[in-house]
C-alpha cells in the first residue's frame, strides 16, 4: 500500500502543478489607485494571486470564474498602517495579551512576530469589512523603544505575516519622556545614545562591554534603523516634537522617519512635506485628550493634505486590536472635513503601502499587483456600505467570523425546548 502511495505521489508530481483558475470580477464600479482612475462597468481578472488586467474590455479566458458586482463598487484592499491585529485576543487578560512587555529589560530586539496569533479571532472581524493588509505594531512598556514590528495579511494562514522586522516603533511624546526620565530632553538624549550605540555595534560590545543604553541584542537591532534600512515609526503628537524629530532625521540621514500620531502635525506641515516625511494620523481625533493634543482637529487631515504631506489614516481613537475595521469610515469623516474622496481612500490603501516601502505589490489594482481584491454593494467611505466579497492573494475568503457566528446562533430567540434541555 505505501508503495502504491509513493507512485501515485510521483506521478502527482510528475504531472506538474496544478492550473490555477482565473478569476474574474465583472459588472462594477473599478478604483483602481493609478493613472487609468475609475473604471465605470470595469473588470478585474486575478491569476494565480496576481491581478493580470484590468478595464471595461477585458477578455475573461473560457472556463474562468466570474463573480458578478452587480454594479458595486470593486476596489483594492484596505491596508490599515496601524494596528495590533494578532497580538491581542482580551486586552485586560495578560495571558492573552502580547502587546507589551514591560517588566523586560529588553526594547529594540522585541519582535511582534513572535507573538502573532494569524487565527487570532479579531483578524476574521476585520476582513469581512475589506481589510486585507495592516501593520502589527507592539506598545510601549518600560523603555523608549517599543520594539520591531511586522506587516502582514488577514488571510488567518499560518504565512499571513510577509515581513517581519518591518520598522522599529518608539515613543517620543509625554509617555515617552516620563519613560526616559521624565522630560523630553532626557527621551531625546536617549535616543541620540541609542543611535550611537547601534552605529558603534558590535565593536563597543567587544569584551564584555555595554554599549551607552543599550544592550547588545537591542543595539544589533537597530543597526538597519541608523542605516536607513528599516524605517522608524516615531510616535509624537505636539509641534515642537514633530519639528525636534525632523532635525533629528537631517541629523542621522538615512534614516527613514515616519511620524504617527500628529495630532499637531497640520501646525507644522510645511516643515513635513519639505523633509518628505509621512505621518500615520486618525482623522477623528480631534479632542485634547493630553497637553500634547491641545491643537488636535478635524481639519488635520485636509491642511496635512493640502500642504502636500504624505498622510495614511489610523483608527488610533478605536481600540487597534480589533476596530481596524473602521478605516472607511474614519477616512469618509475625512472626506466630509474637506479631503478630495480620491485622496481619502488612497490613504487607507496604497498610500499605507508606499510608506513601508510595499506600495509595488499592494493597494492598487493593475497588471502585477497582488490580487487583494473588495467588492463592495456601495461606496465603501459610506457608513451603511459593506462588503459582498473579500479576496486576499486572490483567493475568495470566507465572510464569516466568530462574532456573525454567534448571531446567527442566537438570532432565533425563541426557544420551544423544555427549560431544563436549553443550551
Amino acid at each position: 500500500m505505501q508503495r502504491l502511495l509513493s507512485l501515485l505521489a510521483l506521478g502527482l508530481a510528475a504531472s506538474g502543478p496544478a492550473i490555477a483558475q482565473d478569476i474574474a470580477v465583472t459588472n462594477g464600479r473599478v478604483i483602481t489607485n493609478t493613472d487609468q482612475g475609475v473604471i465605470e462597468n470595469g473588470t478585474v481578472l486575478m491569476r494565480d494571486g496576481v491581478v493580470v488586467a484590468v478595464g471595461n474590455d477585458v477578455t475573461i479566458p473560457d472556463g474562468a470564474r466570474t463573480v458578478d458586482a452587480e454594479g458595486g463598487w470593486i476596489t483594492p484592499g484596505i491596508f490599515a498602517p496601524f494596528t495590533q491585529l494578532g497580538l491581542i485576543e482580551v486586552a485586560l487578560e495578560d495571558s492573552a495579551n502580547d502587546a507589551s512587555a514591560s517588566s523586560t529589560g529588553f526594547s529594540v530586539a522585541i519582535d511582534v512576530a513572535d507573538a502573532f496569533n494569524p487565527r487570532n479571532s479579531y483578524i476574521a472581524s476585520n476582513r469581512i469589512e475589506g481589510l486585507t493588509r495592516f501593520a502589527v505594531f507592539p506598545s510601549t512598556g518600560g523603555e523608549l523603544f517599543a520594539g520591531q514590528g511586522a506587516l502582514g495579511n488577514t488571510s488567518g494562514r499560518n504565512d499571513s505575516l510577509t515581513e517581519t522586522g518591518a520598522f522599529v516603533y518608539a515613543d517620543l511624546s509625554q509617555s515617552g519622556a516620563a519613560t526616559a526620565g521624565g522630560s523630553r530632553e532626557a527621551a531625546w538624549l536617549f535616543l541620540e545614545a541609542a543611535f550611537d550605540d547601534a552605529r558603534a555595534y558590535p565593536g563597543r560590545y567587544n569584551g564584555g562591554s555595554e554599549g551607552n543604553v543599550l544592550s547588545r541584542l537591542d543595539a544589533a537591532a537597530l543597526v538597519d534603523v541608523t542605516r536607513g534600512r528599516v524605517p522608524l515609526v516615531m510616535n509624537v503628537d505636539r509641534a515642537a516634537d514633530i519639528l525636534r524629530a525632523i532635525r533629528f532625521a537631517e541629523e542621522h540621514a538615512p534614516v527613514q522617519l515616519i511620524i504617527q500620531g500628529g495630532a499637531e502635525a497640520w501646525m507644522v506641515a510645511s516643515e513635513l512635506a519639505e523633509a518628505d516625511i509621512p505621518v500615520l494620523i486618525d482623522p477623528l481625533r480631534n479632542l485634547p485628550a493630553s497637553f500634547d493634543s491641545l491643537g488636535a482637529t478635524l481639519e488635520a487631515p485636509a491642511r496635512l493634505d493640502a500642504a502636500g504631506v504624505t498622510v495614511a489614516y489610523t483608527t488610533e481613537t478605536a481600540d487597534g486590536y480589533f476596530n481596524a475595521r473602521l478605516l472607511p469610515q474614519h477616512a469618509g469623516n475625512a472626506v466630509a472635513h474637506g479631503v478630495p474622496w480620491d485622496d481619502a481612500f488612497r490613504a487607507i490603501t496604497l498610500t499605507p503601502a508606499e510608506i513601508y516601502g510595499v506600495g509595488d505589490q499592494y493597494g492598487a489594482l493593475a497588471p502585477g499587483y497582488v490580487a487583494d481584491v473588495v467588492v463592495w454593494d456601495g461606496d465603501p467611505l459610506e457608513v451603511m456600505s459593506a462588503p459582498t466579497h473579500v479576496f486576499v492573494d486572490g483567493e475568495e475568503t470566507e465572510m464569516e467570523s466568530r462574532q456573525t457566528r454567534l448571531a446567527e446562533r442566537y438570532r432565533d430567540i425563541e426557544d420551544t425546548t423544555p427549560f431544563g434541555y436549553r443550551h
